[in-house]
């Protein structure tokens, strides 16, 4: 009985801390998500616009202007940029991240798979280890991006994929990551970047926009492609990072209260185990005096 009741107090202080760990893990979390849920907060409404301008100038320039980031060609080489993190412990975010990514090259880009024209450029070790041990394509160059998220070094890894795509070394750029909508609550999503999607135009929406440029279009165009694209790259960059941490503070809350349940079992099992422990100890106490009385 002595050994029972050791096992479960060894239980019982293993569990509490591991909770102190959750816990900690869950505040630390929540501080780093105010500050990335303000930034993607500010940068969201900003990035939307301008994309929807850049949507709207491509699809109604017209010839003479250099469009080459918008340029649509038969798909054959496919970059597909997948963000995930560096670290775990935060549910399935990055097995879903992951997951979603193999589905898309199942149903969209299978052809180009088995011909070996699909690269992944992961952001995020969880990603980067994924990929390099099942044998993906990958270009390894910004896996660390996180370690050092600035716009500026965002940027770099976004001028890979446009000059990539602009010398015909991608037919086509995706990005696969999680778009923060709370702490609880990540949607996962791939996104064309490029070719820059057109809108079509219909009876209800698509209305022609007049817009008045300054300097010339060609000018304005060609500086406007690169700085919208890179914008784009650093919201989604921006987008995921919340998603993450959003992902583990919801994690270890959830851990915590699951060692909290089980505390309080593991609490109800020592109680009985001693009280049945000191019920067999009276009972030899009182068969002992009896025996002697006898």
């Amino acid at each position: 009985m002595s050994g029972q009741l050791k096992e479960v107090r060894n239980r019982i202080k293993s569990i509490q801390s591991s909770q102190q760990i959750t816990k900690a893990m869950k505040m630390v979390s929540a501080a780093k998500l105010r500050r990335a849920q303000d930034a993607i907060l500010l940068m969201r409404p900003y990035a939307v616009k301008l994309q929807e301008m850049l949507q709207n100038i491509v699809s109604n320039t017209e010839g003479g202007i250099d469009m080459s980031l918008a340029a649509e060609r038969p798909v054959e080489k496919v970059l597909m940029v997948v963000i995930t993190s560096d670290r775990g412990l935060c549910g399935a975010y990055n097995s879903n991240i992951i997951k979603l990514a193999k589905q898309i090259i199942r149903e969209k880009y299978v052809e180009q798979f088995a011909k070996g024209q699909v690269e992944i450029m992961p952001i995020g070790k969880k990603g980067y280890e994924n990929f390099t041990i099942n044998g993906y394509k990958v270009n390894d160059k910004y896996w660390q991006l996180f370690q050092h998220l600035t716009f500026e070094n965002v940027k770099a890894a976004a001028a890979i994929a446009m000059e990539g795509f602009v010398k015909g070394t991608y037919d086509a750029v995706e990005i696969v990551y999680s778009e923060f909508r709370n702490a609880a609550t990540q949607i996962f999503v791939s996104e064309q970047f490029l070719p820059i999607a057109k809108v079509e135009n219909t009876e209800n929406k698509g209305i022609k926009a007049d817009f008045i440029f300054e300097p010339e279009k060609e000018v304005l165009i060609a500086e406007l492609m690169p700085k919208i694209l890179n914008t784009q790259f650093f919201k989604a960059m921006l987008d995921a990072h919340a998603s993450e941490h959003g992902a583990r503070m919801t994690a270890m809350d959830k851990a915590s209260e699951n060692a909290s349940e089980l505390l309080r079992t593991l609490k109800i099992s020592y109680n009985r185990a001693r009280q049945a422990a000191i019920t067999t100890e009276l009972t030899e106490i009182v068969s002992g005096a009896a025996a002697l009385n006898g």
